[in-house]
């Protein structure tokens, strides 16, 4: 098993994404440049945000501090959903607040381009097909020099994909991925377009019911690993990049012990036999309906 922390995912764009990233979704802006810098420095390559999270100034003051050089990360923030009928205004946004001058990837973070002035309607007249169209423009300009998508069900890649305008198959889907979200069906239609996954949630989030599962618990303790160690494993077994968040130097520490060790085949089949299935992000809280059960 070849190390997982120097791994690299070849995209269709020909870019390699590293397999092991920083994620900073619901890390606190007062949290997250130390923990962006103690990521860089323990070896982290690839750090997720996103305009939404309200954290881009910190992410990139961290990446600042961190002495790694900007041509050795791989960035990606993403679209808000009010913003997608200016993407490239959000994007020279996002890239000031990252202060940077491209970002490696840029991602419509939901289909859902949301009204700026209520977020529970949409815009009138405008889908995430359109939204596409313009994020193709972008890729021209160097600003973002792959662009992919997050959260797509099936349904919504093949509406976008089957659109005239669409001249560029989404690099990356972005998607909620663990044993109790393992969308294998999603998975295999965007390894089908050649989309890759990168897996969000990937330990489950806060407070997860992983924690208290017996499969996961008794595997971590026969391998000598950290439940959280083990799912990281299991996601890069089954061939997607992983971006953990924690904002804890040592749990950021941990979840990079990664290398000389694999899951058996055996071990993997345990995992995929859990049974219990939650969603951390079932998109209730946007005006249309994302998730449409198409993803098992």
């Amino acid at each position: 098993m070849a190390n997982q922390t120097s791994r690299k995912f070849t995209l269709n764009t020909g870019a390699r994404i590293p397999a092991v990233g920083l994620g900073t979704w619901q890390s606190s802006p007062s949290e997250v440049q130390s923990a962006v810098e103690a990521a860089l420095r323990h070896g982290y390559r690839h750090i997720d945000t996103a305009a939404a999270y309200k954290n881009e100034k910190q992410v990139g003051a961290g990446i600042k501090a961190s002495g790694v050089a900007r041509s050795d990360i791989w960035l990606t923030t993403k679209l808000d959903n009010p913003d997608q009928t200016r993407a490239a205004e959000a994007l020279d946004r996002s890239l000031a607040n990252l202060d940077t001058d491209y970002v490696d990837l840029y991602l419509m973070h939901w289909p859902a381009a949301t009204d700026p002035d209520d977020d529970k309607k949409l815009v009138p007249g405008w889908s995430f097909v359109d939204t596409w169209r313009d994020m193709q423009k972008l890729v021209a300009t160097g600003k973002a020099r792959n662009i992919g998508v997050s959260n797509f069900a099936i349904a919504n890649l093949d509406k976008l994909l089957a659109d005239e305008s669409c001249k560029m198959v989404p690099a990356v889907n972005q998607i909620e991925l663990h044993p109790c979200n393992p969308s294998p069906k999603l998975v295999a239609f965007n390894s089908s377009k050649g989309i890759h996954s990168t897996g969000y949630s990937c330990l489950g989030s806060a407070n997860s019911p992983l924690y208290t599962n017996p499969t996961l618990l008794e595997l971590a303790r026969a391998k000598g690993k950290t439940p959280q160690q083990v799912l990281l494993m299991w996601g890069l077994q089954k061939g997607w990049s992983v971006i953990p968040k924690s904002v804890t130097p040592s749990r950021i520490e941990a979840n990079f012990h990664l290398d000389g060790w694999h899951l058996t085949d055996d071990e993997v089949t345990s995992l995929d036999g859990i049974r219990e299935r939650f969603k951390v992000c079932d998109g209730s809280f946007l005006p249309v309906r994302v998730f449409f059960g198409d993803d098992e």
